[in-house]
């Protein structure tokens, strides 16, 4: 079926459920105009621009009793389920450290991932995941200390690299990295005092229908093919249907949102 408009799709009564992904600053609007439609709704990442859009965007939903999920695809990846199941379920001993990248070239002048009116930069972009996993890893910590934050911002007013460092208690560390401007590079590594996990190939997040796999203290757990963005979408969907698919929590989505807002402002 064919709409002439984005108000057509969230206006059909035969319509359960929206899918936006559209330029960051669009997605309050269309959360706002999908859910007073009785919609539910998966948002791509970044969600909203700040927490308190966050917290009121998941008011909206909580009021109109439907749905309203980040699509952080990297979330539903089994070995990234493996990974917070391994920092939550105590086998590492208290999370302590932690270390992980996203960063690329190649975005082009013109991009909206460049400009400030549409919510770009790369702390948006892509070092919101290693933020997404960070909160995963580390349940019961609401905020983090900002011990240092450095910045290459670019003519157009966003920032081209985001690289932080954040502690949640003494003796702490959480390195990130987020950039458009350095080579590509996806890791993750997450420590404590009985043990580390890493990923062992350069796909931390945005592994893509490929076998992956895991190096946990000294052994390594293999990961079939998989494609995490459609397991993401069954989930989704399963729960709409009053199935137990897993949802990204909103609590997380919010714990993130406060996190890139220490970060940015």
């Amino acid at each position: 079926m064919a709409y002439d408009s984005y108000q057509a799709v969230v206006e059909d009564p035969n319509v359960d459920a929206v899918y936006i992904c559209l330029s960051n600053d669009a997605h309050l609007p269309w959360i706002e105009a999908s859910i007073a439609a009785s919609k539910n709704v998966l948002c791509e990442k970044p969600m909203v621009l700040t927490a308190e859009q966050a917290a009121y965007a998941f008011s909206l939903a909580d009021a109109a009793g439907v749905h309203l999920v980040e699509a952080t695809w990297s979330r539903w990846h089994p070995r990234m389920r493996r990974i917070v199941d391994l920092a939550t379920s105590g086998a590492l001993g208290p999370v302590e450290n932690y270390r992980a990248t996203f960063t690329f070239q190649g975005v082009t002048p013109g991009n909206y991932r460049l400009s400030p009116r549409h919510g770009g930069g790369a702390l948006y972009d892509v070092g919101i995941y290693p933020v997404h996993a960070l909160v995963a890893c580390l349940p019961d910590v609401e905020d983090f200390t900002v011990v240092d934050v450095e910045r290459e911002m670019g003519g157009e007013g966003v920032d081209l690299t985001t690289q932080a460092t954040l502690s949640w208690g003494a003796d702490t560390r959480a390195a990130i990295a987020g950039s458009f401007n350095l080579p590509a590079s996806q890791r993750l590594t997450v420590r404590g005092p009985a043990g580390e996990v890493r990923v062992t190939d350069d796909q931390a997040f945005a592994t893509w229908r490929a076998a992956t796999s895991l190096w946990v203290d000294g052994h390594i757990e293999e990961f079939p093919q998989v494609d995490a963005y459609q397991i993401m979408f069954e989930e989704v969907s399963d729960r709409i249907q009053g199935g137990d698919g897993w949802l990204l929590p909103p609590r997380d989505s919010i714990r993130v949102a406060r996190a890139v807002d220490s970060l940015l402002w």
